[in-house]
């Protein structure tokens, strides 16, 4: 497939709110997504939705270790508790990190692409509740560094090349 510009912080399209896709889905969809995890992949990351290549539709891709991989179409948090300080990136926040505020527990649903079924992901206190509610966020145009204090608290990664979402 292909291997797309990732837009970093400061374009306009990472603060609009995605449209959803709409059912059935047809082979657009399917590119995109081959092309979201090419992406991705090439980045390195382990999550990407779509408004990060340019793409104002809600789709996101994550690949966690631990998990299976997974795309979603219009998903959504359903439920969240508890919190948790973790130490966060993003592919469209290159050369930083943060520590911000996630749940403990998530449960998120969406429209599987490939079946058209709603699937239901529940997360604890690992990489994949952090990876649902960050690219759930990007597809409402919130960005982790929303979560900072303020710039001061974005801290410069060091030489080597880090995982990011």
């Amino acid at each position: 497939m292909a291997i797309l510009p990732i837009r970093r912080a400061g374009d306009p399209v990472l603060r609009e709110k995605a449209k959803r896709v709409r059912l059935p889905v047809d082979s657009s969809i399917h590119r995109l997504i081959e092309d979201m995890w090419d992406t991705m992949y090439d980045a390195p990351g382990v999550g990407l939705a779509a408004p990060q290549i340019g793409v104002g539709l809600r789709v996101i891709v994550i690949d966690v270790p631990g998990h299976d991989r997974v795309a979603l179409l219009n998903p959504e948090i359903v439920k969240r508790s508890g919190e948790r300080r973790v130490d966060e990136g993003c592919l469209s926040v290159p050369g930083f990190r943060g520590e911000i505020i996630r749940s403990v527990k998530v449960l998120a649903k969406g429209i599987d692409p490939y079946t058209g079924k709603e699937v239901r992901i529940k997360a604890e206190d690992d990489l994949m509740a952090e990876a649902l509610e960050h690219e759930i966020d990007h597809i409402n145009g919130i960005l982790y560094i929303d979560y900072l204090p303020g710039p001061e608290a974005l801290v410069p990664l060091n030489d080597a090349p880090e995982v990011q979402g």
